[in-house]
């Protein structure tokens, strides 16, 4: 058996291979680069890239590819080999600096959101140093950013460096003003944690929607769900044992830090969980995550579906995004401390997310919004699509001390005056964690738990990196014009507190009486991918985004349009998907087992009399009349595809889909499912609900 210690990071092109095959001068320029952001000067590329090439020879690689994250939601790449031709008519293995640094990809065919043409071709990928190369089949894998040739972001790492650049700037500046004039950066830092469902490939393979759209669009409830929840952290079976195995062993040797496994809530349903990583890196080992689950699961004769919403009734998939930030230094931004600046500290930053995430609470509904979320929101193993903060008990009781000047009751009685006073001990995880609240303080992080499990992390990142930003850029601007430096940090401490505590709930999040009282305090409650996404072009949201070179307001707009545009091609393919399925499936299997039924009435009635077919013939009836049924609501539901085709756009055609299309699925739904139940196993066309859940040994 291979050693865990051995293979970890052996696919990488990481800090330990660098050291071993560059020299001092160039191992020490790439680091800077890395470390700060310098520009890297060709010749050390030239080193770099001859290193890397040989390194991946080593390893069996033969092409190279630059490895991005285009507005699809999933990765690319476009492979080229190392070999050129030489005078004798053989070939040599290359690789140059340039090639490392720059490609040139056809970009004609990305989502662009009318930023360009499509004729208009030419795309360029940037290295991206801060995320380290790897070898994935054979190819030597380089992570870059993604850009128009106009310059303009066509991918999602770029908004993400930018964001995580903004904060560290911003950070920095409060940190120099509590004297912290070490601290070099200031970085944020995410583990997320990966729901996704388990089922037989054979079974996967005779639905045509799972095939197609990566849910369920029919399905009725199966004798047994979640109820008993003997499920979650149960044993785990050993076929799915076996994969968990092998994925721990592919993601290990990729340098992805794969930490917990275990059954989740629903049947078939699983979680995987990795230690915390920079961001940046974190977002890129979830899409490899992600895209390797579903390559192993096809080893071991199984689909990984990462769908939101793959089985109705049952818990959908999430992908909890716990976020922190720290110092090049170590220190936790987000991790109370021993002495009262330390406190003060902890205190002006938690208040810089509070608000963030109570300012601009559209942008993180509007960061997690998409077809397959919108079923898994409010729904009850997720949070309400309404957003709130969960502090615990004692923290919020500390925060109420200091915004009445009140003593705080297990502080002996001393009033809260930070910089004078001590913080009282906040230990690490003394609350309870509360699994229905959308963002949650977790001890020193905060857990974002509404990004939908085929997510990728790096949108809710973006927005959560660039509305902290904006915080603390307001913090600072003030507190460097004060004369009064403790007397002003204290005030706006107090004053966030006041302003900003609407977004603070430490209750239900599932009881509707929260949604009520959500309502009354002023909180949003965007309910579908169309209630929302819009509001990213809101004045507030541009203005900050732009602000802090996060965004140009052309790529804002451009996303926008792709987001809603992808919305409403996922929706239409599942309604075209249920058509398919209604008319080429169902009905003929029903009609099938109608005649069945009808023939054996007929020779029931002539060995026995007319008496004697009370089963056959209220079956008969009801699956006719549910049949008819089927056939209109399948006929109602094309002529509403075709609507939608003269839709003035995508915000109206989206409203559309919400409005009239999903309503008609709904209702074809409905019948196909109580069909179901009333025909026949063997009749039935594909796979149940109760196959498909239960069916993995």
């Amino acid at each position: 058996m291979e050693k865990i210690t051995e293979i970890f990071g052996s696919k990488v092109f990481d800090d330990r291979v660098m050291k071993a095959r560059l020299s001092s001068k160039v191992y020490q320029s790439l680091k800077k680069t890395i470390d700060e952001g310098t520009e890297l000067d060709l010749s050390v590329a030239n080193a770099v890239a001859d290193a890397m090439k040989e390194w991946a020879i080593e390893q069996g690689a033969t092409h190279f590819t630059h490895w991005f994250q285009p507005l699809t939601g999933i990765t690319a790449e476009k492979h080229d080999s190392f070999i050129s031709p030489s005078p004798d008519g053989r070939v040599i293995m290359e690789f140059s600096g340039k090639e490392l640094i720059k490609g040139e990809p056809d970009a004609s065919s990305f989502p662009s959101g009318g930023i360009r043409a499509t004729f208009e071709a030419r795309g360029y990928t940037m290295w991206d140093p801060t995320s380290y190369a790897f070898i994935k089949d054979k190819s030597l894998c380089i992570p870059t950013a993604f850009c128009s040739y106009g310059g303009e972001a066509l991918d999602k790492k770029t908004p993400l460096l930018r964001s995580m650049e903004a904060l560290n700037k911003q950070a920095l500046r409060i940190l120099k003003l509590f004297g912290k004039t070490e601290v070099k950066r200031v970085s944020t830092s995410v583990g997320p944690e990966q729901e996704y469902f388990l089922v037989d490939k054979a079974m996967f393979d005779k639905r045509k929607d799972l095939i197609y759209t990566g849910r369920t669009l029919f399905g009725a409830k199966p004798p047994k769900g979640q109820e008993m929840e003997d499920h979650y952290f149960g044993v785990i079976k050993p076929r799915v044992a076996a994969f968990m195995a092998d994925l721990n062993s592919e993601l290990w040797k990729l340098g992805i830090l794969a930490k917990t496994e275990h059954n989740e809530v629903a049947p078939a349903q699983h979680e995987l969980a990795p230690i915390y990583t920079t961001t940046n890196v974190a977002t890129d080992h979830n899409q490899l995550t992600m895209e390797i689950m579903q390559k192993v699961a096809l080893k071991h004769g199984l689909c990984c579906l990462l769908h939101e919403k793959p089985f109705a009734g049952v818990n959908g998939s999430g992908k909890h995004n716990n976020w922190s930030m720290a110092t090049d230094t170590g220190i936790n931004l987000l991790s109370p401390g021993e002495t009262p600046s330390e406190n003060a500290q902890f205190l002006l930053f938690l208040c810089a997310v509070i608000k963030a995430v109570d300012d601009y609470q559209d942008l993180l509904r509007i960061s997690v919004a998409t077809a397959g979320n919108d079923h898994r929101l409010g729904a009850n193993e997720a949070p309400p699509a309404v957003v709130s903060i969960f502090l615990g008990d004692e923290l919020t009781a500390i925060l109420e001390a200091i915004e009445q000047d009140k003593p705080y009751k297990g502080a002996e009685k001393t009033t809260i005056k930070l910089g004078v006073s001590v913080l009282p001990k906040f230990a690490r995880d003394t609350t309870d964690r509360n699994r229905t609240s959308p963002f949650a303080f977790t001890g020193n992080k905060f857990e974002f738990r509404m990004l939908g499990s085929s997510n990728s992390i790096s949108c809710a990142n973006i927005m959560l990196n660039s509305a902290v930003a904006e915080s603390l850029k307001i913090y600072a601007d003030r507190l460097e014009k004060s004369k009064d430096f403790e007397a002003a940090l204290h005030d706006m401490i107090k004053n966030t507190i006041k302003d900003h505590k609407r977004i603070l709930f430490n209750g239900n999040g599932y009881d509707d009486a929260w949604i009520k009282e959500a309502e009354k305090r002023g909180l949003l409650n965007y309910k579908t991918t169309p209630d929302c996404m819009p509001h990213l072009l809101d004045e507030k949201n541009v203005k900050m985004l732009t602000a802090h070179k996060v965004f140009t307001e052309t790529e804002l707009k451009s996303r926008c349009e792709i987001m809603l545009d992808n919305y409403c091609k996922t929706v239409v393919i599942e309604g075209n998907a249920m058509a398919d399925m209604a008319r080429r499936e169902i009905l003929p299997a029903i009609e099938g087992y109608i005649g069945e039924l009808s023939e054996t009435a007929k020779n029931k009635i002539k060995a026995f009399g007319d008496i004697s077919v009370g089963y056959e013939k209220a079956t008969a009836e009801k699956l006719s009349a549910l049949s008819y049924e089927i056939m209109a609501k399948t006929e109602e539901l094309e002529k509403e595809l075709i609507a939608l085709k003269s839709a003035d756009g995508v915000i109206k055609e989206g409203y559309e889909i919400r409005d009239k299309l999903l309503p008609k699925m709904s209702e074809l739904r409905a019948a196909a499912d109580t069909a179901e139940t009333l025909t026949a196993a063997k009749y039935w066309p594909f796979p149940t609900y109760g196959d498909l859940l239960f069916g993995v040994k």
